[in-house]
């Protein structure tokens, strides 16, 4: 008989499962979604019903009734323009990439309006050497923690005015001629709350219209090292479709990683 050893030493990719398996911690990034939640104002709330019960019928089956953009969610290109990338059009190869975390909880923990600076991705690369073209960057900054609080989340204060972080156009700008394939966030946007208040949401924009997409309403971005691990980012695959609700997780080391990878084959 064939021992899993044996097979995986036979099979490359089933060593490296066995290997993500044994010494490395699977984080789920992903709010599980549900009626009442926080989301854009604008957007209606969730309808969930009951189609079939599974003790008068011998099966459960429930009708969702929600846009797009609900929970952790992705957004490709075509949500913010017209005639570019949807949903069906993201190529799988892209749905597992490495993951950057870029942290500014600390200053989000003293001013909910911080947002990232060219300082923190010197700083980052600084610790660790360049952004990797082709990676998933990701926003740390803790604001995962107010959910589903609506109120925490939206952070207004009297006048109305959303306080929440969010990115800097020149982060933006620097990650777009990184090469960086897609980037995410723990709030509801990729602008933070007094541009959202103001109705600009200029940097969604301008990383949408290069041809980049992202995933919105991460969770447990403090629980993934800045360096080293994998990020697999799934959804449905509707025709044409300009968002959907995500699964995604974060595959990290258990321990720091040998200085030389294993060799499978």
């Amino acid at each position: 008989m064939t021992t899993p050893s044996e097979s995986a030493d036979r099979h490359p990719l089933w060593a490296i499962h066995r290997h993500l398996a044994d010494r490395h911690v699977w984080t789920d990034l992903t709010h599980a979604f549900h009626p009442g939640q926080p989301h854009f104002p604008a957007f209606p709330d969730e309808e969930r019903s009951q189609v079939f019960d599974v003790g008068q019928d011998g099966f459960t089956v429930h009708r969702h009734t929600i846009v797009g953009q609900w929970g952790t969610h992705v957004d490709p290109p075509s949500h913010f323009v017209e005639g570019a990338r949807t949903l069906d059009e993201v190529p799988v190869e892209q749905m597992i990439l490495p993951l950057v975390v870029l942290d500014i909880s600390h200053r989000v923990a003293r001013d909910p309006d911080a947002v990232p600076t060219l300082d923190d991705v010197a700083a980052w690369e600084q610790r660790n050497g360049p952004v990797p073209a082709g990676s998933f960057v990701a926003l740390r900054t803790d604001w995962w923690k107010r959910w589903p609080d609506a109120a925490a989340m939206e952070n207004r204060d009297a006048d109305g005015v959303s306080h929440a972080p969010g990115w800097s156009r020149e982060v933006v700008e620097h990650l777009v001629a990184a090469g960086v394939t897609a980037l995410g966030h723990e709030q509801t946007d990729t602008d933070a709350g007094r541009s959202t208040s103001a109705g600009d949401y200029g940097l969604e924009l301008l990383w949408l219209q290069n041809d980049r997409w992202q995933i919105e309403l991460m969770a447990r971005l403090d629980e993934v090292p800045e360096v080293g691990a994998l990020i697999l980012a799934s959804w449905p695959k509707p025709l044409g479709g300009s968002g959907f609700p995500a699964r995604v997780v974060a595959i990290h080391p258990a321990e720091p990683e040998p200085a030389d990878p294993p060799r499978w084959a």
